[in-house]
């Protein structure tokens, strides 16, 4: 049986390679049908805004691979109210479909996961 697995994702999609890493665990997890979830919490959420110009870092845009989450089973998707709020954005700036979550319930959802990963 497998164990459920939390994927916290706190870094920004422009601070190296961190932010593409954590997608990938959790498209390589949810591939081997793992139940896995994602929290993007502090600058993470900058992960989920659209409209972002990758490419002036020579680097590559994260869309595709938010996109493919649902499509390899990865559907509980979260983000920080907190975080939103204190960078001034909203679920409207957001281009995937995730579940606005307060401090309470991310404090559940980490209860609620065997697994938990930081990245």
């Amino acid at each position: 049986m497998s164990v459920p697995v939390l994927l916290i994702s706190r870094s920004s999609p422009w601070s190296g390679l961190v932010a593409r890493e954590a997608l990938d665990i959790a498209l390589s997890g949810g591939a081997f049908e793992l139940p896995m979830s994602m929290l993007w919490l502090d600058e993470g959420v900058w992960q989920l805004v659209g409209e972002q110009q990758p490419q002036q870092l020579e680097q590559k845009n994260l869309q595709a691979q938010l996109g493919a989450l649902p499509l390899f089973g990865v559907e509980k998707l979260y983000v920080a109210q907190h975080s939103l709020e204190q960078r001034g954005l909203t679920e409207a700036d957001l281009v995937l479909e995730v579940s606005v979550v307060d401090a309470v319930q991310i404090a559940q959802l980490i209860r609620q996961h065997q697994q938990v990963l930081s990245i």
